[in-house]
C-alpha cells in the first residue's frame, strides 16, 4: 500500500504543477479541459471509487500501471475516455490517506531542515485537514530568496490531500501564511489556487 500512496502522491504533485502552470486565453476551453482532467472521488456506503484523469497518465505503460494497483488489492477499470477509476475499501482508503498524511508530514520536515535551500524557513506548522500552513521565516532574507517554492509546495501538497480526501476540485483552498520570526507577526498570505489564478489572468 505505501508504494501505492507514494505513486499516487507523485503522480499528483506533477498533475497539479502542470494544471497550475499551463496557460490558455480561452477560458471556456480551459474551463471544459479542467474538468475533464479533474480527479472525482466517491464515497460509497462500503466503498471508495477514485477516478483519475487520462492525462495523469501520458508516458505511461498503462497496462503496468493497471498490474501494479491491482497488487494492492485495488480493482481498476480503465474508462473509455483514458481515465482509470480505483476503487477501494473504505479501510483501504483510509489507510491511504493516512499514508499520504505522512508523506505531507515529511516533506515539510525535509522542508525546514533543508537550509541549504531553504536559508530563511524557520518553522512550518500546518492543521490536520492541510488547509492552512503557517510558514515562520527571517523575512529579509525570504524576501531575497527563492524560498517562495516552498510555499508552493505545500499548496500543492494541500490541494492533492484534499481532493484523494473527497473535496471537490473547485472547493480544494490552501492557505500559506508568512510569519517574520522576529516579530511573530504574518506580513503575507498565499492562497491555492486563487493567486495562482490571479498570476495567469495578469
Amino acid at each position: 500500500m505505501r508504494r501505492f500512496t507514494y505513486i499516487l502522491f507523485a503522480l499528483m504533485l506533477v498533475f497539479l504543477s502542470a494544471c497550475a502552470n499551463k496557460e490558455d486565453n480561452n477560458k471556456s476551453k480551459e474551463s471544459e479541459q479542467t474538468k475533464e482532467q479533474s480527479v472525482d472521488v466517491e464515497k460509497g456506503l462500503f466503498n471508495v471509487e477514485i477516478t483519475l484523469p487520462a492525462s495523469m497518465f501520458e508516458g505511461q505503460d498503462i497496462n503496468k500501471v493497471i498490474a501494479d494497483v491491482e497488487k494492492e488489492g485495488i480493482k481498476v477499470t480503465k474508462n473509455e475516455d483514458g481515465s482509470l477509476t480505483y476503487k477501494m475499501s473504505k479501510a483501504k482508503h483510509k489507510e491511504m490517506m493516512k499514508e499520504m498524511k505522512g508523506n505531507i508530514i515529511d516533506v515539510v520536515n525535509e522542508t525546514k531542515q533543508n537550509k541549504e535551500d531553504y536559508k530563511s524557513i524557520k518553522d512550518i506548522t500546518y492543521n490536520d485537514s492541510f488547509t492552512e500552513f503557517t510558514m515562520v521565516v527571517d523575512k529579509a532574507t525570504y524576501e531575497n530568496s527563492m524560498d517562495g517554492f516552498a510555499a508552493f509546495g505545500l499548496g500543492m501538497a494541500g490541494m492533492m490531500y484534499q481532493l484523494y480526501n473527497g473535496v471537490k476540485s473547485e472547493d480544494t483552498k490552501v492557505t500559506i501564511k508568512l510569519k517574520d520570526q522576529a516579530t511573530q507577526k504574518q506580513f503575507d498570505q498565499i492562497v491555492y489556487p486563487d493567486d495562482l489564478n490571479n498570476e495567469k489572468s495578469e
